[in-house]
């Protein structure tokens, strides 16, 4: 049986998707998780929808408790993660509004917890493949038949914020064939994998960094106002994709 949790990111955490939607508040030894849990169904399917940031969004990126938040879902059954995230563009074809599914991450953070094998266990966790192959599969499909514009397979860079990059910063990413930059993917990938959690990014791109000679320097103003016009994209791969994901599990177990 699966049961997935949604980690939603900048207003992309809309109970009324789902049906017969219920609070519940959870601890986890690692304090609260940033939000309440809200659970219910899309097609039968069992859902549970995470505010990352919080539901007034007032957690900044490098306070986000992202081991409570992996740690509660994973208590609470979610066998897959679809991670929500709006993202920076390091590559002129990859343009605001469009989807982007990362298989890699380069990690730039500095002062986070990054595993649950910190005390008792050392465990060294394989990491070539981040993100789950059939997750961004089932995600590229679906948002091919609906028609979005996406990129699979791109390289993701992971920054500490809350500042943006500099200039210099922005073009050495580039450097390095990073596609996308955000501040929220790392460790919650690596936790999740840590968890045995099948977990895929639905990053939307929401403006072009500060590379891009002419363009306006990015703000948190323009990013919440890209992401508010385009969250019905990602809620439609939401809801497209997750009876996808149960019909791949039924074919794959049954």
């Amino acid at each position: 049986m699966i049961k997935i949790g949604i980690i939603g990111g900048s207003g992309l955490d809309d109970p009324d998707i789902l049906k017969n939607p219920s609070e519940t508040k959870i601890y986890t030894p690692y304090g609260p998780p940033s939000s309440v849990l809200t659970s219910g169904s899309i097609e039968g399917v069992e859902v549970i929808i995470l505010a990352r940031h919080g539901k007034q969004h007032s957690i900044y990126p490098s306070k986000v408790n992202f081991r409570a938040n992996i740690w509660a879902l994973k208590e609470c059954g979610c066998t897959h993660v679809l991670a929500s995230t709006a993202v920076g563009s390091l590559r002129e074809e990859i343009e605001p509004g469009h989807l982007v599914f990362p298989d890699q991450f380069i990690d730039f953070t500095k002062k986070r917890e990054t595993t649950f094998f910190d005390e008792d266990v050392v465990m060294h966790t394989p990491m070539a493949e981040p993100f789950c192959p059939n997750l961004r599969g089932l995600l590229t499909e679906s948002a091919r038949e609906l028609g979005l514009a996406h990129h699979d397979a791109r390289t993701l860079v992971c920054i500490e914020g809350p500042r943006f990059s500099t200039r210099a910063e922005s073009h050495l990413f580039r450097s390095w064939n990073a596609d996308v930059i955000n501040m929220s993917t790392v460790p919650e990938v690596n936790l999740a994998r840590e968890k045995q959690m099948h977990y895929a990014a639905v990053a939307m791109s929401t403006d072009y960094d500060c590379w891009r000679a002419g363009e306006e320097s990015v703000t948190w103003e323009m990013i919440m106002e890209i992401m508010r016009n385009n969250a019905d994209r990602v809620i439609r791969l939401f809801l497209d994709v997750i009876p996808r994901i149960r019909h791949y599990h039924d074919v794959c177990v049954g």
